[in-house]
């Protein structure tokens, strides 16, 4: 096992996943401390990093592409107090952070853990229910419906509409941008069929963000709700009784042989599970049925 103890938190690595528990230092930021201690498995990761400074340093972890619903939610957007992937290393604790990344580096090695982008979330995302309240208004998700309402100082134009329940069911996406210079920032509801050009301001399914020290709490929600939808880079659903049944991919065509199409329709199969379009355990349905028949 390897750790590492800052005042910014401590990394623990066990072989399998990381645990990241936020310190308790004033510099560390409100969402770290919220979301609190993070549990990455080792196949979530992609590398870590360590750069050292004069009087500090940091330890830094990527993650795949898609593995992080809350990465995939800010978009790259969180900044170093509320990131928590990152570690700020006090200089002479850069012989333990150099021991920590070798560590992890070697399991990745070892495990042959691939850096390319993945169809599921491999983290759960922050736990439900969860309210914040934020710029104009208060977001409250319970895992199923996510509620908005208003405060004084939301545009009357929006406010007029009263509370609003959104089923989860009717979302296809959220977004979440920080204020960021004269900027407001907004945390956006897409709901299916409606889709707008408002801006946070007008949008009754937007908050909008005007850079005070609860907004970076906006983004677990976000995070929440993303954890629920489907994956972005997720596969069409294909049921393996389909796969086997669809006459453009098993049947045998007039005149071909019964067996050469059922070969042919194996290494298809193979084909699709290496790619990451099945799972296991269809592979294996989908496999042991076309041997069924052989």
């Amino acid at each position: 096992m390897a750790e590492i103890i800052q005042k910014d938190g401590t990394w623990t690595f066990d072989g399998d996943a990381l645990r990241l528990t936020p310190g308790r230092d004033k510099s560390v930021g409100l969402l770290r401390r919220t979301l609190g201690e993070l549990v990455v498995p080792l196949r979530a990761l992609a590398g870590i990093s360590l750069e050292q400074g004069k009087r500090a340093g940091r330890l830094r972890l990527r993650l795949r592409d898609g593995a992080d619903p809350l990465l995939h939610a800010t978009g790259g957007r969180l900044t170093e107090p509320h990131d928590p992937y990152r570690l700020i290393v006090d200089s002479d604790r850069y012989g333990v952070a150099e021991y920590f990344t070798e560590e992890v580096r070697t399991a990745l090695l070892l495990d042959q853990v691939p850096g390319d982008p993945v169809t599921e979330y491999l983290l759960p995302g922050p736990s439900v229910p969860l309210s914040v309240s934020a710029g104009d208004g208060t977001v409250g998700f319970d895992g199923e419906r996510v509620r908005l309402e208003w405060n004084w100082k939301t545009e009357d134009a929006k406010a007029a509409a009263g509370a609003r329940t959104l089923a989860l069911t009717d979302l296809t996406g959220v977004e979440w941008q920080p204020a960021a210079g004269l900027e407001n920032g907004h945390l956006r509801f897409l709901v299916r069929h409606s889709p707008t050009k408002a801006p946070a301001k007008y949008d009754p399914n937007a908050v909008e963000l005007w850079g005070f020290k609860k907004d970076p709490l906006m983004a677990l929600v976000a995070a929440a709700v993303q954890a629920r939808l489907p994956h972005p880079a997720a596969p069409a659903d294909e049921h393996p009784r389909e796969l086997e049944t669809a006459p453009s991919r098993t049947a045998p065509a007039a005149g071909e042989d019964d067996h050469d199409a059922l070969l042919r329709r194996l290494r298809e199969l193979g084909e699709l599970h290496r790619s990451g379009v099945l799972t296991d355990e269809e592979f294996t349905l989908a496999k042991q049925a076309i041997l069924k028949r052989m």
